[in-house]
């Protein structure tokens, strides 16, 4: 599959970027929804807002974003919150007691309520049938800030930080090493619509949805499923893992570590990629599971790029919706 074509001139000269047509009021749910185009304009925004956050500072004015979390969080609370203020709009945030998707309050009456106070929505949700019903019944855009089954805009952010170390992303090889979570379908997508090759190594029984990779593979994704990370990390440009249990998994993290511990991302493990390889993940990390302090602090790690770079789509990806 040949690559979109990513802007290579230097974001510091570049002049601001006509929003595509159509990307105006809808929602952001999956990398699926997205079309080639649409993921190439998001990431050379995303270059572009990090480079001149001043020409940006009031294109939201007026406008309002309601950041839903199911679960406490930090990072996407602090990076979303910044990327709607540093636009010119207002954010107003909704913990897990107020919120209670589907249980304090039917999501379509949470969706037929906040278009009246907000123009968009973020919410980071346990099911992805929330959102989407959310989604169904909203007149606002809604993002996916992550659910069981997808985590869209740290995917964006991570092909952007790779693009950024890389200077190009058709034709590199992705290796996701760990559980096949919802980081993990985000990816394959994301590598589907930018030529990128990615290869899934998982223990049996953790493989990511067969649906995912049938839908990648059917649109020209170049995905490879293996359970052996040897084989996965083997000649990659980089390679990301993510922690071993996650959301409503907590009850089996023992049993899952132990089922996962040969899937961690060492130095042995990285001398079978390529010597210039980056070590990618999506924070938080949980050190000495499935990363060692010797990779995660090494030269080669571009965690923290990773997490800076949430910022700057997330401003694009408001920038574009409410566009």
């Amino acid at each position: 599959m040949s690559g979109i074509t990513v802007i290579e001139h230097s974001v510091e000269k570049a002049q601001p970027l006509p929003f595509p047509p159509g990307m105006g009021g809808h929602d952001l749910l999956s990398i699926h929804d997205l079309s080639p185009k649409e993921v190439e304009f998001i990431l050379n925004l995303g270059r572009q807002v990090k480079a001149h956050p001043g020409r940006y500072a009031h294109t939201l004015e007026g406008k309002e974003l309601a950041l839903l979390f199911e679960e406490p969080n930090l990072c996407t609370h602090v990076t979303f919150e910044s990327a709607m203020t540093e636009a010119g709009g207002k954010c107003v945030a909704v913990g897990p007691q107020e919120v209670g998707l589907g249980k304090r309050e039917a999501v379509k009456d949470v969706a037929l309520n906040l278009p009246r106070s907000v123009d968009i929505v973020m919410a980071r949700a346990f099911s992805h049938e929330s959102l989407s019903e959310l989604a169904e019944h909203a007149s606002i855009p809604v993002i996916n800030g992550l659910s069981d089954f997808e985590h869209p805009c740290q995917a964006l952010g991570d092909y952007m930080t790779l693009l950024e170390h890389k200077e190009h992303l058709a034709g590199l090889t992705l290796a996701f090493v760990g559980d096949g979570n919802n980081v993990a379908h985000s990816l394959i997508y994301g590598a589907t619509r930018l030529g990128v090759r990615i290869k899934v190594a998982t223990p049996p029984g953790h493989e990511p949805s067969a649906a995912v990779v049938a839908e990648a593979r059917f649109e020209g994704g170049d995905v490879y499923l293996t359970d052996d990370p040897g084989e996965a990390v083997a000649g990659a440009d980089a390679v990301y893992t993510d922690v071993w249990t996650s959301m409503d998994q907590k009850a089996e993290a023992e049993a899952r570590a132990s089922v996962f511990r040969p899937y961690q991302v060492n130095a042995a493990l990285m001398k079978n990629a390529k010597p210039d390889a980056v070590f990618m993940h999506c924070l938080p990390a949980r050190r000495g599971q499935e990363v060692t302090d010797e990779v995660i602090d090494s030269v080669h790690s571009i965690v923290y790029d990773q997490a800076d770079n949430r910022l700057h789509v997330e401003k694009a990806i408001l920038l574009s919706l409410l566009s």
